[in-house]
């Protein structure tokens, strides 16, 4: 049984009676819907709405309408709402863009690490109203009025809209992203951050002039704010010798220091310190950073960014906090400032600064003259190497000159000091320390070129009585081995330059020469090395803790910030920092850039087979070595065995060289050593040609064996070791006279010497380091010479010195990464071991 207790225009209330203990109760809401009726019903019934008690209820009002029963409710039902049909209406396209960023722990890593989403959505307007679903072909709207719209979608229009989208590269989005919620649009994507700031700078334009309504939501990624100009700010300290720099960008008229900034930046992404990587992008490429406080974001241009992030890499690498918003450099550090000069940048203060880091920057541009009475020419980069000393002596700084050998460091030094006393500077004489086996040479080289110099040659039993009167003298020459016996002496006289001939010798900054070097006192300190770097990155750091304590950290600090990840893990980042740290303050030209007029130089390898002597014995000695040492390095560990290590891998050499260096008895003949005999084939070769000598070996004793071999063919020749007590007249003997070949030991002889009679050089045993022998083959090669020049290196076949060979390519790497910028390292690792104690083959 149906009760109708109400009806109004668009509502129905009743009561349902039916086999329930309790009536239902019904409430039926009546919606005009076009042509029909849209029936909401809601009963108190388990079903819920529009059940059987519903349609019961309006069976029943429709029932009492018909017969007219005075007893029922008067009732009239709406009509229907008009609707009005547009079938032209053109859409409007719009597009919200936006992004979301996800933080997630990565546990393998130990760090945070950041995925960012973007997306674009595409819905359409018509008459104000959104639709997005495809599958919706019309739109039912009121307009301002309040009247219905039935509107029909246009698909060709929108078509041709969502065309225009994948035109400009955006592709449906295959995957669910927060980035926009579901119902903003179709979703689209972008395949990269280059592509999406292309997009947003280019194409959104050019979209919104075309009538496109463009949406971003506050957290899209490209949404950048304008910079409207750079600044950089630079605060002296006086009577200090460090400055304050500060740069930034001005937003909205705000100034925002990039410090903290890029520093946040590096954290995340340390890619920004490798030059290589920076290389690949390119100048107008923008690097997103978000500003402080949530302010939104800006794009910086990578090529601003290249010079700034070199200069910021000091901090970044020193570790220091985020919240500083100035980076602290030392003064020579203002050389730096020159790499952000080629930006548009508003300077506030530091002119004297920039000034000085300008002309440090181009110490070696300009040539200098020669001065006056220079019994020399001066060749163009000779000249610009005087403009380097000379600059660098202005501005209160040293330098290492490290032009490779032959190329007149000794002449460019003699050139500087005679400028330095006719402009009237050098009011307190001069000192160089050398090897013991130069002073004679730079006696010569100072007679023969600067003859206005007085010259003292501090050396030898009597050289006490000099010590009151070192004051006559414009030059005094002393040696690394007498240095630190007269340090008491000559800590009490200041000098005007200090100069450290083939500084490599300090390499060891714990040696008694480079202790008692760093405690001289002079108005400048220089280094000349063709060879600033042997084996290691400590000798770099050995030189500039001489030339300026403390610029490239002490030693600790040196050794965890460049020289372990550098050597071990060939960190291009540091070594690009590094090389920025060094650059200003080392020259060096190579032969094939500065002196091409240099005729051309041969390499050779010629391979030797060991005799069967020697061959037994190498293995015999091989084995009882190899289960020595790694008895050894089990108990001490690798670095604990060096002295073991050393002494097998000596005793190799020696059998590869000749069984005599050995010490036990050996047989007689040419199965002592198969490389004399291979040696002395190839002398009568080259003496048929007319050809001369230098023939350079490690061991001294095997010079000794050579030198017998040749009195007993009755071969003239000259001799060089420690133990000779006329050096130059050695020296004289052979540049100026008719020998044919000169024996010299490789540490006696191996730099300093200018041997350009000798076309051809023959290293008799190979030496760890390539760039000793290369200073050895120099000799030969440099200045002044005018004939093509050989040099052999005689390697016994399958033997350690093979192997050396092959090691030797990772100590070149190591200097090349650091005089040249190729990053590179090199270690004795255990594997390295195995390899030179790997049998004969």
């Amino acid at each position: 049984m149906v009760r109708i207790i109400q009806v109004t225009a668009q509502t129905i209330e009743a009561r349902c009676h039916g086999t329930a203990e309790r009536p239902y109760r019904q409430h039926i809401l009546l919606r005009a819907g076009g042509e029909h009726w849209r029936i909401e019903g809601r009963c108190s019934c388990p079903v819920g709405g529009n059940c059987k008690h519903i349609a019961a209820v309006l069976i029943t009002l429709e029932q009492l309408q018909q017969r007219n029963d005075p007893l029922a409710v008067p009732i009239e039902l709406p009509q229907a709402e008009s609707e009005q049909l547009i079938e032209d209406l053109a859409p409007q396209p719009l597009l919200r863009l936006g992004s979301h960023r996800r933080l997630h722990f990565d546990g393998r890593r130990q760090r945070m690490l950041e995925q960012t989403q973007h997306r674009a959505a595409l819905a359409f307007l018509y008459a104000g109203h959104q639709v997005g679903e495809r599958n919706q072909p019309q739109l039912s709207v009121r307009n301002r009025d309040g009247q219905r719209l039935r509107i029909n979608r246009q698909p060709e229009q929108e078509a041709l809209f969502r065309a225009q989208l994948l035109a400009l590269g955006l592709q449906p989005a295959l995957r669910r992203s927060e980035a926009l919620p579901e119902q903003a649009g179709e979703p689209f994507e972008l395949k990269d951050q280059a592509s999406w700031l292309s997009f947003v700078r280019e194409a959104l334009p050019r979209l919104r002039a075309q009538g496109w309504q463009i949406e971003m939501s506050a957290d899209f990624h490209f949404d950048l704010k304008p910079v409207q100009r750079w600044y950089a700010s630079v605060s002296e300290a006086p009577g200090h010798d460090w400055f304050d720099l500060e740069m930034g960008i001005l937003v909205e008229g705000r100034r925002i220091s990039l410090l903290p900034i890029l520093l946040r930046t590096l954290r995340s992404a340390p890619w920004l310190l490798d030059p290589q990587s920076l290389a690949q992008r390119g100048d107008g490429e923008l690097l997103l950073v978000e500003l402080p406080l949530g302010e939104g974001r800006v794009g910086l241009p990578y090529g601003r960014l290249r010079p700034l992030l070199a200069v910021l890499a000091e901090l970044y690498f020193g570790a220091a906090g985020e919240n500083d918003e100035r980076l602290r450099l030392n003064r020579a550090d203002a050389a730096r400032l020159q790499q952000l000069e080629t930006l548009e940048l508003d300077w506030q203060g530091g002119d004297s600064l920039r000034e000085f880091g300008a002309r440090l920057s181009r110490a070696a541009e300009t040539p200098l003259a020669a001065p006056a009475g220079l019994r020399a020419q001066l060749r163009t980069y000779q000249a610009q190497g005087l403009a380097w000393m000379q600059t660098l002596r202005e501005l209160g700084m040293g330098g290492v000159l490290a032009d490779d050998m032959g190329l007149g460091k000794t002449l460019q030094s003699l050139a500087h000091l005679l400028l330095e006393k006719q402009s009237g500077r050098l009011q307190r004489p001069a000192l160089i320390v050398m090897p013991t086996s130069l002073i004679g040479n730079w006696q010569e080289e100072a007679a023969r070129f600067t003859p206005q110099l007085r010259v003292l040659a501090l050396h030898g039993p009597k050289r006490s009585e000099h010590f009151a009167t070192l004051e006559r003298f414009d030059l005094i020459l002393t040696t690394y081995a007498l240095l630190p016996r007269d340090l008491p002496r000559l800590r009490e006289q200041s000098f005007s330059v200090l100069i450290l001939d083939e500084a490599q010798t300090i390499k060891n900054p714990r040696s008694k020469a480079a202790l008692a070097a760093r405690e001289l006192h002079a108005e400048q300190r220089l280094c000349l090395t063709g060879t600033p770097l042997e084996n290691h990155l400590g000798e770099l750091w050995a030189l500039f803790q001489f030339l300026t304590p403390g610029w490239l950290g002490d030693e600790a600090a040196f050794n965890r910030l460049y020289r372990q990840p550098i050597e071990r893990d060939g960190d291009n980042h540091r070594l690009a920092h590094l090389n920025a740290r060094v650059r200003p303050f080392m020259l060096r030209r190579r032969k094939e850039e500065v002196a091409r007029e240099l005729p051309p130089k041969s390499e050779i390898i010629q391979w030797v087979e060991l005799s069967e002597a020697q061959r037994d014995r190498y293995e015999t000695l091989r084995l009882a070595m190899d289960g020595k040492l790694r008895e050894e390095i089990r108990r001490q560990g690798l670095a604990g065995s060096r002295m073991l290590i050393l002494e097998a891998l000596l005793r190799l050499r020696q059998v590869c060289c000749d069984l005599r260096l050995l010490g036990d008895a050996q047989p007689a003949g040419a199965a002592q050593s198969a490389k004399l005999t291979a040696l002395m084939r190839m002398l009568d070769e080259l003496f048929a040609e007319g050809r001369r000598v230098l023939l350079f070996s490690q061991f001294a004793s095997m010079l000794e064996l050579i030198a017998e071999e040749l009195r007993k063919r009755r071969i003239p020749f000259a001799q060089l070791t420690g133990a000779t007590r006329d050096r130059q007249a050695q020296i004289h003997e052979f540049q100026d006279g008719d020998l044919p070949i000169f024996l010299i030991s490789l540490k006696a002889g191996g730099a300093g010497l200018n041997l350009t009679a000798a076309d051809t050089v023959i290293h008799f045993d190979p030496w760890w380091n390539p760039a000793v022998e290369a200073q050895a083959s120099d000799r030969a090669y440099r200045i002044g010479q005018d004939k093509p020049v050989f040099v052999y290196r005689l390697i016994a076949r399958g033997s350690i010195e093979e192997k050396i060979q092959q090691l030797q390519q990772h100590k070149a790497e190591l200097a090349r990464g650091v005089l040249e910028g190729n990053a590179g390292g090199w270690s004795l690792e255990q594997e390295d071991l195995d390899q030179l104690l790997s049998p004969l083959s």
